[in-house]
């Protein structure tokens, strides 16, 4: 089923022995549009914690409810490896979290993103992770390839893979703007310096 990612922010997580947080961001791969971690708010007002959780360790969710158990424990959120959600997550901090958790590396399952002689750590760890946020690309700009569009207003992920399916975009003005479904498939390039996504089509190719 098709989800919003706006919408499912501020979900709980249930670890196995105890109420882990709720989601505060989801992070996508803007080359695969895949969640790869949901960036989830631990602790109290005082001492919050954001820490990364892989889709690979949700259990079945209750969307309705905003509720998502994860096979976790409190002890192992408490003893992961920090990361500085704060920044661009860098493939290191990636490999950390994945050793520490046993998770699967979904980068070692795709095409190398640096040549083949390159296979050292130290290449790997360098690579640009292509990492982004959902709440930041939220306001971007949308430009069709004969022109502006609006901007985006949120992402449609589905459940069952989380691969991110549509992007949402409010054309015109806020109070009379008309809100359109755009394949992630239509994405041409993001320049996140501009703030600005754009389209392989046209408006009335749209």
């Amino acid at each position: 089923m098709l989800r919003s990612l706006n919408s499912l922010i501020g979900s709980t997580i249930h670890a196995e022995d105890g109420n882990l947080g709720h989601v505060h961001d989801f992070l996508f791969d803007d080359r695969g549009w895949t969640v790869r971690y949901l960036v989830v708010e631990t602790g109290s007002w005082f001492s919050s914690r954001q820490v990364l959780v892989a889709p690979a360790a949700a259990g079945q969710p209750d969307w309705d409810k905003r509720a998502l158990p994860v096979s976790l424990t409190m002890d192992q959120i408490r003893n992961s490896p920090d990361v500085d959600t704060a920044k661009p997550v860098s493939r290191q901090e990636e490999i950390a979290v994945a050793e520490y958790y046993g998770w699967p590396a979904y980068w070692s399952m795709e095409p190398p993103l640096v040549p083949v002689f390159a296979t050292t750590q130290t290449a790997v760890m360098e690579e640009d992770t292509h990492l982004r946020s959902s709440r930041d690309i939220v306001s971007y700009q949308v430009k069709a390839a004969d022109g502006e569009l609006g901007q985006i207003d949120d992402l449609i992920m589905e459940d069952t893979n989380w691969f991110v399916r549509y992007v949402v975009a409010r054309t015109g003005s806020w109070m009379s703007g008309q809100k359109v479904l755009l394949s992630t498939r239509w994405v041409d390039t993001i320049s996140w310096a501009d703030r600005q996504v754009v389209l392989a089509q046209a408006h009335d190719d749209l």
